[in-house]
């Protein structure tokens, strides 16, 4: 089975954003994700270019253009989130965004009628109702196929990185589970998400691909979720490993750090070098590290079994990005990672606002409103 890669000029960006849509005053999930969009179509009433709907009708999603700089990407999302409030203010509902809703209930959740979605419900049942979780995605455009599984490869040792930094889904049904990521296990649970396969090449892709759709587990390459997958139709990978995120300045920080990875991955194969990689293994114990510590957990750096602090690997990486990020005009988003590591991830904030309130969690929801609207001030 050949599958063709798009063009795509390198190191450009993408972004999708998913947004929760709730009760200004109750916090509770609003499932007006139809009347909004019916809202937002064009003129001669073709649906909005970049913003959609997902799997629940309490979800709308972003997406930006492709963009040569993150600030673009972002910006552009920036004024998608202007575009939907301007629909849902007036009828008493926010977007916000993180990981999953504190308090929100699967069974009281709407399914947007669409047979792809509807095909997923009817094969996954329990576990694909439940899925109210929100993330980011980041494309970065690769302008040769045969880049493609060797840059998504060196990409997994990352994965505990960026799952710690965008980590904001602590609560699930009104309960605290005591991990920093609950969504990243959540989502796994469906049938070709999670972590991906060890394939050598794009040629071990397709046959992926092939084996699938031979079966009847896929209808096409856009049913394989992993955590990073190729994208074939953009000519992009696509890291889809992050939790949702509440404000610009953590979207920015996230996207230009997967932007930078990719380019210096890519810049590594010009010249002749491998791309490291990791045990599979080892792989899989970083990601659950992350999911349940989030900031705090001491990840596998390498092969050797050699462990670091997540938030002193991600200072470090900062540091050794930042002449690839002044090439790719990122350089003040990467550091605003520093204001994740500041103030505390998501997750960890959410639990301070809970404590705070005595376990108020609608108080966690008008929080995350206040961030979208206003963002992380920097200490």
């Amino acid at each position: 089975m050949g599958i063709e890669f798009a063009r795509s000029a390198r190191s450009t960006v993408g972004i999708e954003w998913e947004l929760a849509l709730v009760d200004s005053e109750t916090g509770d999930l609003a499932s007006i994700a139809g009347e909004v969009l019916d809202a937002l179509r064009q003129a001669d009433g073709s649906p909005h270019e970049h913003i959609t709907g997902e799997l629940l009708l309490n979800t709308v999603e972003l997406v930006s253009g492709v963009h040569t700089r993150v600030a673009d990407a972002v910006a552009d999302l920036a004024a998608q989130v202007e575009e939907v409030r301007a629909i849902t203010s007036p009828r008493g509902v926010d977007p916000v965004c993180s990981g999953s809703h504190p308090f929100g209930q699967w069974f009281d959740q709407k399914v947007t009628d669409k047979e792809r979605y509807h095909k997923l419900i009817d094969r996954t049942q329990w576990w694909g109702r439940n899925m109210m979780i929100w993330g980011i995605h980041v494309h970065v455009g690769i302008e040769d196929r045969d880049k493609v599984i060797p840059i998504l490869n060196g990409l997994l040792p990352y994965i505990p990185h960026l799952q710690a930094l965008s980590a904001s889904s602590p609560f699930w049904a009104g309960v605290d589970t005591g991990y920093a990521s609950n969504r990243a296990l959540m989502f796994q649970q469906l049938p070709t998400a999670g972590l991906p396969w060890d394939l050598a090449d794009w040629a071990g892709w397709e046959r992926y691909v092939a084996d699938m759709t031979t079966t009847g587990i896929i209808d096409d390459v856009t049913e394989v979720r992993w955590d990073i997958r190729p994208a074939p139709r953009w000519g992009t990978i696509e890291v889809r490993v992050c939790d949702g995120v509440s404000t610009t300045a953590e979207l920015g920080g996230i996207a230009a750090l997967i932007q930078c990875l990719v380019e210096w991955m890519s810049m590594k194969l010009d010249a002749g070098e491998p791309v490291p990689t990791m045990q599979p293994w080892f792989v899989r114990e970083n990601k659950w590290r992350a999911a349940r510590y989030g900031l705090d957990a001491e990840i596998i750096l390498d092969g050797e079994g050699n462990e670091r602090l997540v938030t002193d690997d991600v200072r470090a990486l900062i540091d050794t990005l930042t002449p690839i990020a002044e090439r790719l005009g990122c350089l003040s988003e990467l550091e605003q990672l520093h204001l994740i590591l500041d103030h505390g991830g998501s997750y960890q904030r959410q639990r301070r606002v809970a404590t705070a309130h005595q376990g108020d969690l609608p108080a966690v929801v008008h929080s995350l409103r206040h961030e979208l609207k206003s963002g992380l001030r920097p200490r």
